[in-house]
């Protein structure tokens, strides 16, 4: 799987988001459902300045055919506290939009 850099991150998490990002630190991901691998890659976590309702954030991207990237940016909230939950609810989110 290619990466990108926090850079790409940090500006996905700004433009879907505004406020500030910081890198704070990558932290890999192995998300299994149904004894299936649904996600296994690195969450990168943010500190967020600026932001009404969030101090933190979560991003990554993957591949979608043709060199294209999907990027992710979620904010932290009581109910997504750290990159798993981050990718869960980004997970039921796509099941609920299709």
């Amino acid at each position: 799987m290619t990466e990108v850099s926090p850079d790409q991150l940090k500006q996905a998490v700004e433009s879907q988001h505004g406020g500030t990002a910081t890198f704070v630190q990558a932290v890999p991901v192995h998300e299994v459902f149904e004894g299936k691998t649904v996600w296994d890659g690195v969450v990168h976590v943010f500190d967020l300045a600026g932001h009404p309702k969030a101090n933190r954030a979560y991003a990554w991207s993957y591949e979608i055919g043709d060199g294209r990237r999907m990027f992710f940016a979620v904010l932290h909230t009581p109910q997504i506290d750290g990159p798993r939950k981050a990718v869960q609810a980004a997970i039921v989110a796509e099941a609920r939009a299709k």
